[in-house]
């Protein structure tokens, strides 16, 4: 018999139930014997000890409810079958395969018992010289009948699984294609918004500076303006980025000049980090931002150099 599933294809086929609900191992199991139409079943050797190896990896956990163990995908779970789309759709084109497989398999094992059966009727009246008596001969007939009625609908649900997982592989993959768009137009969006910052403000760390002088140092400010030591531009540029940004206005004075550029410093880094998380980081990107990084460096550093 062939192989239902290739190796390591189970594993995604349970995170792909476990997505659609959370389940116990009995109802995985009917669940899968239902999908390939009663041709194949897998045993409770088979389910649960890689329903346990999903959970010690952190794809799966479970709750006891009524003394079973129900078990449901997690966060990561959910984001490898999401990575995993492509390969999700050639598993249900696979399941096709097989169930389309062993639909043929069964059909030459009911034609071979019919031909068995046949030769064997025929041996058994050459063999005795006698006719067969109507009973026996009316239920050997009955018995292919119903062979050959098996095989039919055997055949017929083979055909219904193989043509509604092709829909199935279908629809995983548009749905694959436009998530992936939808990642690439978001990217673009982000990417977008940068540069009209960078444009705007010559750097986000500049403006980001400029925020935090406008806003925590302007007492400071205005005092050396008084005296006539700070420089013009300098202040103009610091007074703008404050009236244009509010970033990180929720981070409260303390009174330590050099305690609150920290947290300001710690933030930026933060956020620069969840965006490279979530949007990823490419050697063209890193190019530019370490060009960006760099024209903010030294803005920041002119900031807070003593003026002359």
């Amino acid at each position: 018999m062939p192989p239902v599933f290739a190796h390591g294809r189970l594993r995604l086929y349970l995170l792909k139930l476990l997505d659609e609900a959370p389940r116990h191992g009995y109802e995985v199991i009917r669940l899968l014997e239902e999908r390939f139409q009663g041709l194949y079943a897998p045993s409770a050797g088979t389910v649960y000890p890689r329903l346990a190896k999903l959970e010690a990896e952190g794809l799966v956990t479970h709750a006891t409810e009524g003394g079973r163990k129900v078990y449901s995908i997690t966060e990561a779970g959910r984001a490898e079958l999401a990575d995993r789309g492509g390969e999700l759709a050639d598993l249900e084109l696979e399941i096709r395969d097989s169930v389309s497989e062993l639909a043929a398999e069964i059909r030459d094992d009911v034609r071979g018992a019919a031909g068995a059966l046949r030769r064997e009727m025929r041996a058994a009246a050459s063999a005795t010289a006698t006719p067969v008596e109507d009973a026996s001969w009316a239920a050997a007939k009955e018995e292919l009948r119903k062979a050959k009625q098996e095989w039919k609908e055997q055949a017929r649900r083979a055909k219904d699984e193989s043509r509604r997982a092709r829909e199935e592989a279908q629809q995983a993959r548009r749905q694959a294609k436009e998530a992936q768009e939808r990642a690439r137009e978001e990217v673009m969006r982000i990417a977008g918004q940068l540069q009209d910052q960078f444009a705007k403000s010559g750097g986000m760390l500049g403006n980001l500076a400029g925020s935090w002088l406008g806003g925590s140092t302007g007492g400071a400010g205005a005092a050396a303006g008084a005296g006539g030591t700070t420089g013009s531009a300098g202040g103009t540029e610091a007074a703008g980025a404050a009236a244009d940004s509010h970033w990180a206005e929720d981070l409260a004075p303390t009174g330590d000049p050099a305690r609150d550029l920290d947290r300001l410093l710690d933030r930026f880094r933060d956020d620069v980090r969840d965006a490279a998380r979530d949007h990823g980081v490419t050697p063209a990107r890193l190019a530019e931002v370490r060009a960006h990084l760099a024209a903010a460096a030294d803005r920041l550093a002119q900031t807070l150099r003593p003026s002359r």
